[in-house]
């Protein structure tokens, strides 16, 4: 989000030279910068002792393809914290390890999402109503039903098969 107007006060903001960062929107009335705004979001590869990963189907993203765990930080939660929290209210499946990957910039929606492999042990899920069904699927056959390259899915399966080898 990028800031024309003061959230404050509701004056129209100036562009003001701040240190390094260049121009930056600022309030003349409250003295403050504006910097823009971003969501932080997880998104997690839930696989278990057999190399199988968790794809979910959730229509209001896709039709076509199949999702991973994925959701917006609250304010006060660490990436890690979240990650948990989503793979427990998604798919209703506690976490055995946690490990952040890297992040992603997911242009499209003004997100930085932060990428786990997450390992549990095979079980059945407890989905919430976001999602419409979930599968264990191979590693392997799961590219081939995530977004094509270039999506954090598929990124994030491409990792854990590069750790396997």
């Amino acid at each position: 989000m990028h800031f024309k107007y003061c959230p404050e006060c509701g004056s129209r903001l100036i562009e003001k030279e701040i240190g390094d960062e260049g121009k930056v929107p600022f309030c003349e009335k409250c003295k403050n910068p504006l910097f823009d705004m971003f969501s932080a979001c997880i998104i997690v590869l839930v696989v278990n002792e057999y190399d199988e990963a968790v794809l979910l189907r959730q229509e209001y993203i896709s039709e076509k393809y199949y999702n991973l765990v994925s959701g917006y930080m609250k304010p006060g939660e660490t990436a890690e914290v979240t990650a948990e929290r989503e793979v427990y209210e998604e798919i209703g499946v506690q976490l055995c390890s946690l490990e952040p990957v890297k992040t992603y910039w997911f242009a499209k929606k003004d997100m930085l999402m932060i990428g786990f492999i997450g390992k549990t042990n095979k079980t059945g899920f407890s989905l919430s109503k976001e999602v419409d069904s979930a599968e264990w699927i191979p590693v392997y056959q799961a590219l081939d039903l995530v977004h094509p390259k270039g999506s954090v899915s598929r990124a994030l399966l491409e990792e854990f098969i590069k750790k396997k080898k």
